[in-house]
């Protein structure tokens, strides 16, 4: 059985779980309040492996397991034995460090929660779109772009979303998390930059 899938079979259990037992759920939300003041940081790890709704838990996996299941080949073939614990570092260094900004800017905020994968499931995509600029991502299998194209769109997006906070959606983790796939890729490999700039240079519409 893949991480992939071990990783996705765990959030699942834990995010179902924690629907029926309130109190859990209270306690793995990611609470900047409650993570600063009472010294409960492994909330920025727990808040991961759950999620708002049915819909947000299959969107947020749904995700993960296309990219990550190609990620984690990728990771397989480059680093050998050590690309499992290099991908799941991976995902869960980014469910915790695509956090941090939130975590400081709601410090003083005791109401404030954020919860799910998608700071993890965002480093992975833009893993994918490192090594693989090119390759098409599509909405619903309709609407295709290049994996950077996309990717800058994503970038842009979130960071416009994540000023206005127009919404519950924490847009920032979505870019820290996006970012962070990027440069843990960058640092682990860094031929992976070389990679990424040749496609893209050689890319014709």
């Amino acid at each position: 059985m893949s991480i992939t899938l071990v990783l996705i079979l765990i959030t699942t259990g834990i995010s179902f779980y924690a629907w029926k037992h309130p109190a859990v759920l209270s306690g793995f939300l990611m609470n900047p309040y409650m993570v600063l003041r009472r010294g409960q940081y492994y909330r920025l790890v727990t808040s991961g492996f759950v999620h708002g709704n049915h819909l947000h838990l299959l969107f947020n996996m749904f995700s993960f397991y296309f990219f990550g299941s190609a990620v984690e080949v990728l990771f397989s073939y480059l680093f050998g034995n050590l690309g499992g614990m290099y991908f799941i570092l991976l995902y869960l260094l980014a469910i915790v460090f695509s956090d941090v900004p939130t975590l400081f800017k709601n410090q003083n905020n005791p109401s404030y929660n954020s919860l799910g994968a998608s700071g993890g499931v965002a480093a992975v995509i833009f893993a994918f779109i490192l090594f693989l600029p090119l390759e098409d991502i599509c909405f619903y299998g309709v609407l295709c772009f290049p994996g950077f194209i996309l990717g800058i769109a994503y970038i842009i997006y979130s960071y416009v979303q994540g000023k206005r906070s127009a919404d519950r959606i924490n847009h920032d983790a979505h870019l820290y998390g996006a970012l962070f796939g990027v440069v843990y890729c960058a640092v682990l490999y860094p031929a992976s930059l070389q990679i990424f700039f040749e496609q893209v240079k050689n890319w014709q519409w």
